[in-house]
């Protein structure tokens, strides 16, 4: 096993990437997460409603569209306490086929350093296969600040 080490505050700089990850969101997933948050809400499940109200299909709720995200974070720091600041904007639903699931690509990359606070600012980039499977950014403006060493 490989010893992933921490990234300190000297060690980083702005520009720097983060490991970009795939994730795949199931079905499945979306039931957990609607039992898990209360959200029942039946664009999450349900594809006839989903359509009906005008989405592609059942989507994927934004909460949990943002918790994945901020994994790409977590991983790099290490330690989901250090990160001190999250906010996104959802800006396009994240369609889960009832097969096939969804894919949802993160990346990152430190945007600022505040020496002051010893604290960098990440921004992410969230996307998804569009229709024509070309990358479609689901979340705007995501940007997580974390404390590190």
């Amino acid at each position: 096993m490989t010893q992933v080490s921490t990234p300190t505050f000297d060690a980083v700089a702005v520009g720097d990437e983060l490991p970009t990850q795939t994730f795949t969101l199931s079905r499945a997933d979306l039931v957990r997460y609607a039992g898990a948050s209360g959200d029942l809400n039946p664009i999450h499940w349900n594809e006839r409603f989903a359509t009906e109200v005008g989405l592609p299909g059942v989507i994927a709720h934004g909460m949990l569209t943002m918790a994945t995200a901020v994994r790409v974070v977590v991983d790099w720091v290490g330690d989901p306490g250090a990160v001190v600041q999250y906010g996104v904007r959802f800006t396009k639903p994240v369609p889960v086929h009832d097969v096939d699931g969804a894919q949802v690509t993160i990346s990152g990359k430190v945007a600022v350093l505040d020496d002051e606070a010893r604290t960098a600012r990440v921004d992410l980039t969230a996307t998804t296969p569009g229709p024509d499977g070309a990358p479609l950014a689901v979340l705007g403006r995501a940007r997580a600040v974390v404390r590190l060493a």
